[in-house]
């Protein structure tokens, strides 16, 4: 938890995460949009296991991601791959050699150097060996790590847990709320942006980012069929602007439109961001080998400017188990919670614990692309332009534009901002501050 979290909590932070979710179990569901729209359907027990299903076959078809799965362990990462700090690199890659290994020293990048492995190898056995001690007496543990895949919301299972749903289009922004943002850009590193939003959502997003040929989301698997994250980008943008209609934003592309990418991609989109950026918003994370901080993630945030912010999803594996890059000590993490008659729970799926800063509602209704969604067992979803999705992913989004917001009435940086935010007392300790 970052110190600059209040200690005076909400008194509804008394209530242990257990009753809370039985609390939700026993409240009937409301709508979560403001007025009188009313609330689309939500996804059952069925679609999210085809949903599930869907996402596992995409994996075991990628041949460049591997998973380690030990219970309560589980993360993915790249094969043949093995990241050390620069520092360490040239006497890892000597460790390595003495013991047999063909390795090569590849490209670098935030800080760390990848080491390229002639053939499989069970790389987190040899991060477990090259962070014992005994292997270095005299000497400091060489930081390294395996090239950690992330996912589009955070999480080993499905991302997110839940597949989109059709709805109707949205209603036009208010008028009055305009002014909110003005000024600000916020960065969306996801899946891009679909190259006719700005035309089809004019209301939206016309004119609220440069359209780039190197930021367009690829959407489809074929013809109009969405790939299982194709629009997330899209997705996530609309949800910024509703949070502050006057905010500008710059899409660029960390992950493939199935949800996949790694520390590498991340940290690449985020070097891409335009100078005007100062809320960065990573709609996406994973978890990683001891749950330790990812290096050239740790080292792509410290490097940004110090009046910037960074907000990131908490993923959507409905544990305690830090997910990164939300969990580093700089950055916002936004869990999710869900609004009920009775008020505001937290949501099943979402992340929690103390390393979280603050939550937010995660179904939510937004612009998106056109094109089909096909799932084993269930009938083809089959979207124009807009729909519900519910995650972390949303709730995050959510808190980049509400950030923006608030940097435009006070006058502050997006540092200055965030500090005022987290200012607030927790709603739990588990979830942190709720961000209406």
């Amino acid at each position: 938890m970052s110190p600059d979290h209040p200690a005076a909590p909400h008194p509804a932070s008394q209530l242990s995460r257990r009753r809370l979710l039985a609390a939700s179990a026993l409240a009937a569901v409301a709508s979560f949009a403001a007025g009188s729209r009313a609330a689309p359907a939500r996804a059952d027990g069925a679609d999210d296991a085809a949903y599930q299903r869907a996402f596992d076959e995409a994996l075991a078809a990628d041949k460049n991601v591997r998973r380690h799965t030990t219970p309560g362990r589980e993360f993915l990462y790249r094969p043949r791959q093995l990241l050390a700090a620069d520092a360490d690199a040239q006497r890892v890659t000597a460790w390595l050699r003495a013991r047999g290994h063909q390795v090569a020293v590849g490209d670098g990048f935030a800080g760390v150097t990848r080491l390229l492995f002639d053939r499989e190898t069970d790389v987190p056995a040899l991060v477990t060996k090259l962070r014992d001690p005994q292997q270095w007496p005299g000497r400091p543990v060489p930081k390294v790590q395996p090239h950690h895949v992330l996912l589009g919301c955070g999480n080993i299972m499905g991302n997110p847990g839940s597949p989109p749903m059709t709805v109707a289009a949205l209603p036009p922004p208010d008028p009055a709320r305009t002014g909110e943002g003005t000024g600000v850009t916020v960065g969306i590193c996801d899946t891009g942006m679909w190259r006719q939003a700005g035309g089809y959502h004019p209301q939206w997003l016309g004119g609220a980012y440069l359209p780039e040929v190197d930021d367009e989301d690829p959407l489809y698997v074929h013809t109009d069929v969405l790939a299982l994250q194709g629009g997330h980008g899209t997705f996530v943008a609309g949800v910024v602007r509703q949070a502050a209609p006057g905010v500008q934003v710059d899409p660029e592309q960390a992950l493939t439109a199935t949800g996949l990418g790694d520390e590498a991609s991340v940290v690449a989109a985020m070097a891409r961001l335009a100078p005007a950026v100062s809320v960065v918003n990573l709609s996406l994370g994973g978890f990683t080998q001891d749950d330790r901080a990812s290096l050239p993630l740790a080292n792509a945030v410290a490097a940004l400017p110090t009046t910037s912010a960074v907000v990131a999803a908490a993923g959507n594996a409905g544990t305690s188990r830090p997910t990164w890059p939300a969990a580093l000590g700089q950055v916002v993490a936004v869990a999710a919670v869900s609004r009920r008659a009775g008020g505001v729970v937290p949501a099943t799926y979402s992340g929690y614990g103390p390393w979280i800063d603050v939550c937010a509602v995660g179904e939510r209704h937004s612009t998106y692309v056109e094109g089909q969604l096909p799932l084993p067992g269930l009938p083809t979803r089959v979207f124009h332009g807009f729909a519900a999705w519910a995650g972390t992913s949303f709730a995050a989004a959510h808190v980049s534009g509400r950030l923006a917001t608030l940097m435009t009435a006070g006058g502050l940086s997006a540092d200055a901002a965030r500090l005022a935010l987290l200012a607030a007392p927790r709603w739990h300790p588990d979830y942190g501050v709720l961000v209406e």
